[in-house]
């Protein structure tokens, strides 16, 4: 990526490269490359908020420029305003999280979507409670826009394949019942670029595994039990691994959730709110990564959540009963049950429900 000039700012940015702000880019150049989704909104509101309510707000200008340079998607534009759920709390938000792992050597599932997070964020917005949706999970997909595909069952990642991010939006809000307020897309192949600006990151590994992708030819990454830091391309191969573990995708989901918490922990450390070069990195390689909807305030977002820190976070997954199979698919099938409370819980606002029915 060319580096971008240096605009002066107050003093309280002093040391940090900012982006020249502008219109929206739309996403592709001349040769059609669309630029690579990475990782993840939620990083960039959280660590944004973390500056700002460290006592340099006077450096608005740099975020709001840094927020001027995120790419911007149309997510609502084909979603029938008839089919959408009614909001029950206002103040409360919801945020849909798309996620794929586009340079993956073991994807070979064309444009699906291989992460889906919902994140609830309070009226108080004291914490966030994120619910994966492991890709597998068998819903109803309601009919994309041209009437030829979808109206039936299907993996709920499937929606993204044949509908694009509206009817993946109309798809999670027909199955959970709870509106969209916001999306982001990211790549999780972006956990490099993330993790080597903040210098590494610690992680603990549940137990030994060889990771079933390529360094080279004839070799692979071995991964002890036990905590270690990471650097980027370690964590990027070890929130990929599915095939190592008996669960398979739910381990993949879990550590996914683990590189996302250390993530955060780490750019929330003095070491780098402190370290204007590595804070500028860490900013500048975020803000590069990140796709989000056109009515997604970041910054205003990231003041409300400027006192969230991991430990006031809370990652779930939906209620599943177990894997199966429906004619030749290996699917995940919901514990309706359950899920009808979780979601329920999350509809009112409910956060002491909502972790009890997540348990």
């Amino acid at each position: 990526m060319s580096p971008r000039p240096p605009v002066t700012e107050p003093d309280s940015t002093q040391g940090l490269d900012v982006p020249p702000a502008g219109p929206p880019r739309s996403g592709s150049d001349g040769k059609g490359k669309r630029r690579r989704w990475r990782l993840i909104v939620l990083i960039t509101l959280l660590a944004v908020a973390l500056v700002a309510g460290g006592g340099v707000l006077a450096a608005g200008l740099y975020y709001r420029s840094v927020e001027g340079s995120i790419e911007r998607v149309e997510a609502f534009q084909d979603v029938p305003v008839e089919s959408r759920p009614q909001k029950l709390v206002e103040k409360a938000k919801n945020l849909l999280i798309l996620g794929s792992d586009t340079r993956d050597p073991a994807n070979t599932g064309g444009s699906r979507s291989d992460t889906i997070i919902l994140a609830h964020l309070p009226k108080g917005r004291q914490s966030a409670q994120l619910i994966s949706i492991p890709r597998d999970t068998w819903v109803y997909v309601p009919k994309s826009k041209d009437g030829k595909r979808g109206g039936r069952n299907a993996k709920i990642n499937a929606a993204f394949a044949w509908g694009g991010i509206p009817l993946t939006v109309q798809t999670v809000e027909k199955y959970t019942g709870i509106r969209i307020d916001n999306v982001a897309i990211v790549d999780f192949a972006g956990f490099k670029e993330i993790v080597d600006a903040l210098g590494g990151v610690e992680i603990t590994v549940e137990r030994s595994f060889t990771s079933t992708h390529s360094l080279q030819p004839g070799s692979r990454r071995e991964f002890k039990q036990g905590k270690q830091t990471m650097d980027g391309a370690m964590a990027l191969d070890y929130a990929r691994e599915r095939y190592a573990f008996p669960d398979g995708d739910f381990a993949r989901i879990r550590h996914q959730q683990e590189v996302i918490k250390a993530i955060l922990d780490k750019a929330a450390s003095g070491g780098t709110l402190a370290n204007p070069a590595k804070l500028n990195s860490f900013l500048r390689a975020t803000a590069d990564a990140v796709s989000v909807d056109e009515t997604f305030g970041i910054f205003d977002t990231a003041t409300e959540l400027r006192h969230l820190r991991s430990g006031n976070l809370t990652f779930l997954t939906n209620p599943t009963k177990g894997t199966g199979q429906v004619g030749s698919e290996s699917v995940v099938f919901e514990d309706k049950a359950k899920a009808k409370s979780l979601y329920d819980a999350v509809r009112r606002d409910a956060v002491s429900e909502i972790l009890n029915a997540g348990a």
